[in-house]
């Protein structure tokens, strides 16, 4: 029996970037010493009081149903520390709780396309964007950047793109490339979304990993709150990527309608779950700071590094806990030289590739290893990378 072209065009007939990836767990395995720097997993794990209140809600009886919506305490909370870090009024009526991050971008886009619209994603993106698009049945359309312009999109290319499309889809501080969306780009973004009626999926879900300049929601801009649509995560901020706990905030009617989706799809997050959020919440912004600082101390290592490195050039790393290095001088493609340092070095990196073409010649290397060990494996990459250099200049 055939099944739904929905299921069957989600990674659009080609690859859906995980190569690498997939290679590197297959060496690991078979027992090879992989150093893994590809995906965004915090090495230090969930807080243990945050897994304590967990138990004792689950313990204490809360394993049944729960309010589709997320519990009202949950949504007031996530509302509260929206309002604090945007400035911009926001209840729980604005709020929708998720299975993760990734329910909530889908969720979002089933919001506002209908089969056959056109959904806009900047390039390079991460990884899921595209079949997100698909599977919500959208006609997805690339808005390509430039390394030399940061990854940043510019208007010019973005006013091009927009004709005639439904959704923009936005994520600053950005994964793969580390940089946060100046003002200037954001008001920019605004103004075209505004001109062409489009609503914009702002990805913000590392939020609480800025390194340099401010975290700007577009939500909060001139006539922006009625068109967005900000998606939230207690993965990244809180180190809990497994416990799945995602939001939406936007319009409360908007909120309302995708409501009606989430009790068809998910029919509501464990509520032991949701309380381990609340609590962890409850923490404020000291807990998130604690998780988010490893980075930054990460941060300061590779520029050290990557300073002495005549081969790699770092996109400058603004927030979130990944590098992109531009790998171009080495001659190689992206995937080339991930693969190559993966069995030549037993180290593992995403590759440009996997997020779009603009990314293309370059690598993404997540920080989510220990101080020490991170330092040694960077150093290695780009004594790695020197060497393919030297081996070229020989070779002629």
């Amino acid at each position: 029996m055939k099944l739904s072209n929905r299921l069957l065009n989600i990674n659009g007939g080609g690859s859906d970037g995980w190569e690498v990836f997939l290679e590197a767990r297959r060496m690991i395995d078979a027992g090879q010493p992989v150093v893994e720097l590809t995906i965004g997993e915090h090495d230090t794990r969930t807080a243990p009081d945050i897994l304590m209140q967990m138990y004792e809600s689950a313990r204490s009886g809360n394993t049944g149903y729960a309010e589709v919506p997320g519990s009202s305490t949950l949504r007031t909370e996530i509302a509260a520390r929206y309002q604090r870090i945007t400035g911009v009024k926001t209840d729980m009526d604005n709020v929708l709780v998720t299975t993760g991050g990734q329910a909530a971008l889908f969720s979002a886009h089933m919001a506002v396309l209908d089969p056959g619209d056109i959904g806009l994603i900047c390039d390079p993106y991460y990884a899921t964007y595209p079949g997100v698009l698909r599977a919500a049945g959208a006609d997805l359309r690339r808005v390509a950047t430039r390394s030399s312009d940061c990854f940043l999109p510019q208007r010019a290319v973005l006013e091009t793109t927009a004709q005639g499309a439904r959704s923009l889809l936005i994520n600053s501080p950005n994964n793969p490339t580390g940089v946060v969306y100046p003002r200037e780009t954001m008001e920019m973004i605004a103004d075209v979304c505004i001109k062409n009626d489009i609503w914009l999926i702002s990805d913000e879900v590392y939020d609480s990993q800025i390194w340099q300049g401010e975290h700007l929601s577009p939500r909060a801009l001139p006539g922006m709150a009625d068109r967005t649509l900000v998606i939230g995560s207690m993965s990244k901020s809180h180190a809990m990527t497994g416990s799945r706990i995602g939001w939406i905030i936007g319009p409360a009617r908007a909120i309302e309608e995708i409501t009606n989706l989430s009790t068809v799809n998910a029919y509501g997050v464990p509520g032991f779950l949701q309380d381990a959020a609340e609590y962890a919440l409850k923490l404020g912004p000291d807990a998130e700071q604690k998780v988010a600082e490893v980075f930054r101390t990460r941060k300061a290592i590779a520029e050290k590094i990557l300073s002495k490195s005549n081969t790699l050039r770092l996109i400058p790393a603004q927030g979130a806990m990944y590098l992109m290095l531009d790998i171009r001088a080495t001659g190689l493609s992206g995937e080339a030289f991930a693969f190559r340092l993966l069995r030549e070095a037993l180290i593992a990196v995403m590759p440009g590739e996997s997020f779009g073409q603009s990314a293309a010649g370059h690598i993404r290397v997540a920080m989510t290893i220990e101080d020490s060990k991170f330092a040694e494996s960077l150093q290695k990459l780009a004594d790695f990378a020197a060497s393919l250099c030297k081996s070229d200049n020989l070779g002629n």
